[in-house]
């Protein structure tokens, strides 16, 4: 089971997000807060593994709750969630210790799916996020002398297609609609591609497109 801590000032908000846990069997909803400060006397008590945390809320803010958890309990994985997805907050919630932040318009999947990636030490930040954050603050290498030079030998003309799509923000359901294949097939391409550019996650492998030539930093995530 995955405990998980809800932390939101708006009441409907909480129910909802419990509401999408609970015809899962692995996830058990241990607790809902409607404050930074709430959940975190809550996560002291509870114990869960991960909190669900919202940026904005009142007496203290998702990012002081998850700097203070960082601290105090550091196996409790935060997942930040905001209305707001600007780039200071995801900044900020990370630098605070979150494992992940998801704007809230995300899918019931793509929730679930972030949990789990949390709930095992990874890092999960939306697509679109993520290449927006890299495009804007990672400092890219001189480039080679010609664009593509640094691209690893033996991607097929698709990997290097999905590759391209992938960093500039593109999810796994837009790629498939793309390119008119189906999810599962994406996911099983995005695996050999992993393999063959040597990076364990998305974030790797957008880092990867930046610094090979594939995605410009003006071209940037859509």
């Amino acid at each position: 089971m995955i405990r998980v801590l809800i932390a939101d000032d708006q009441p409907l908000v909480r129910r909802g997000l419990a509401l999408i846990l609970a015809p899962e069997p692995e996830f058990e909803v241990v607790g809902e807060a409607g404050d930074g400060a709430e959940a975190v006397a809550l996560a002291q008590r509870l114990r869960p593994d991960v909190a669900v945390m919202d940026i904005r809320m009142p007496v203290l803010d998702g990012v002081g709750a998850t700097a203070e958890l960082s601290g105090l309990l550091p196996r409790c994985r935060v997942l930040a969630l905001s209305t707001f997805d600007m780039d200071e907050y995801v900044v900020a919630a990370l630098r605070a210790g979150a494992y992940g932040f998801l704007p809230k318009d995300v899918s019931p999947e793509e929730l679930t799916a972030a949990i789990r990636t949390v709930h095992t030490g990874e890092a999960a930040v939306a697509p679109r996020l993520l290449t927006r954050l890299i495009s804007t603050y990672v400092r890219i290498p001189e480039r080679p002398a010609r664009p593509t030079a640094g691209v690893p030998a033996g991607l097929t003309p698709r990997e290097r297609e999905i590759w391209r799509l992938l960093a500039t923000g593109h999810d796994n359901t837009e790629i498939a609609a793309e390119l008119d294949i189906s999810v599962s097939t994406v996911k099983n391409h995005i695996t050999g591609l992993f393999c063959k550019l040597g990076v364990r996650d998305r974030a790797q492998a957008v880092i990867a497109a930046y610094e090979s030539g594939v995605v410009e930093v003006a071209e940037g995530p859509r």
